[in-house]
């Protein structure tokens, strides 16, 4: 059941834009606030307007949590605490975080990891330290470095 939210002209201009801006790609209220901020909405209005897209179902923080974290896995090769914070930076509630990365595949992850592993040289003679440099870049990645240990040490 949708309610009728009423709007002055500009906040309906507002919204068009805002509307717009999700139309694009999914996107988070954090986003969409930071985007209504900048063409200097009032509070009021951002609010109004947020409520709206929401009720439209233009704005869905687990749609969007999923979408980020499968976007950044595969695209960007970032690992789940990369995920984990740069979602909890836009403000997206910790349950559709835990959700969004209970959706990725284990496999698919592992063979990113692999990847990431394989295609990274390091210049080394020590192997205690080519295996120490790989893990911190591993770890800047986002990926645990439990599963990097394994990986590496050929359990995974």
């Amino acid at each position: 059941m949708e309610k009728f939210i009423e709007m002055s002209p500009q906040q309906s201009f507002l919204y068009e834009k805002a509307r717009n801006f999700c139309d694009y790609q999914e996107r988070c209220i954090y986003e969409v606030k930071t985007k209504l901020l900048q063409w200097s909405a009032s509070e009021d209005s951002i609010e109004k307007i947020i409520n709206k897209l929401e009720n439209e179902d233009y704005i869905n923080e687990e749609r969007y949590a999923v979408a980020f974290a499968n976007g950044k896995l595969r695209n960007n090769k970032w690992g789940k605490n990369k995920i984990f914070y740069a979602l909890s930076k836009k403000h997206v509630p910790e349950i559709y975080i835990q959700m969004a990365l209970n959706e990725i595949d284990d496999e698919e992850y592992i063979n990113i990891l692999k990847s990431i592993i394989s295609s990274k040289k390091i210049n080394e003679a020590d192997d205690f330290k080519r295996k120490a440099k790989m893990v911190n870049y591993c770890k800047q990645k986002g990926f645990q470095t439990s599963v990097v240990m394994e990986v590496l040490n050929g359990k995974l």
